[in-house]
C-alpha cells in the first residue's frame, strides 16, 4: 500500500447465512436472474449423458405437439440453476452438506431465451442432534420464468454452520 492510499475501515467477505440468521417463513429473492441459452441446454444435456431428443434434436422437437416446436431446457439444469442462484445469498461458506431434495416438480416448461429467476422460502430449522455447531435448515426453492410462471419447485434439507463464537 502506498503512502497515498488509505487502509480500508472495514472489510466485508461475501458469505451466506449462518444457521441463526435463517428466519422461518421468510422468502429470499435471488437476483439477478439468468437468461438461459441453447448452448447452456446442449452443454448440460450432453455433459450429463441425457440423450432425450426433447433437449437435443431440434427437427424432432419441431414435430412434437405442445411445445411450439421448441426444445425443452433440461429440467436438471433448471433445478441446478435455481439452487445455484441462491448460493451467494444463502449458503456460500456456511453450508456443510446438502441433505437431500424432495417434492421436486416442474409445472411449466422452460425454453432457450427464457430468463430464470429464483426465490427460496425457509420452511423450518432445528439444531442438529448429532453435530454441535450446526443446524438443519429446510428450504423450498422456486424458479420462475420472466412471466412469473413457476417452472420448478423443490424442497431441500441442508446442514448449515452456526455462527462462530469469537
Amino acid at each position: 500500500m502506498s503512502e497515498n492510499e488509505q487502509a480500508p475501515v472495514n472489510r466485508v467477505v461475501q458469505l451466506g447465512l449462518w444457521f441463526e440468521e435463517f428466519t422461518e417463513e421468510t422468502l429470499y429473492e435471488h437476483r439477478p436472474g439468468r437468461t438461459v441459452t441453447e448452448a447452456d441446454n446442449v452443454l448440460f444435456t450432453t455433459l450429463t449423458m441425457n440423450t432425450q431428443a426433447l433437449h437435443l434434436d431440434a427437427a424432432w422437437s419441431a414435430q412434437q405437439p405442445g411445445f411450439g416446436g421448441q426444445r425443452l431446457i433440461n429440467s436438471m439444469f433448471t433445478l441446478s440453476t435455481i439452487v445455484g442462484l441462491s448460493v451467494s445469498q444463502l449458503t456460500q461458506g456456511t453450508l456443510v452438506a446438502n441433505l437431500g431434495f424432495s417434492e421436486v416438480a416442474f409445472p411449466a416448461p422452460l425454453f432457450a431465451g427464457d430468463t430464470l429467476y429464483a426465490e427460496t422460502l425457509c420452511t423450518g430449522k432445528r439444531e442438529s442432534r448429532s453435530r454441535p455447531g450446526e443446524g438443519v435448515v429446510n428450504l423450498t426453492h422456486i424458479g420462475r420464468n420472466q412471466h412469473g410462471e413457476v417452472v420448478a419447485r423443490a424442497a431441500r434439507a441442508t446442514l448449515v454452520r452456526k455462527k462462530p463464537t469469537e
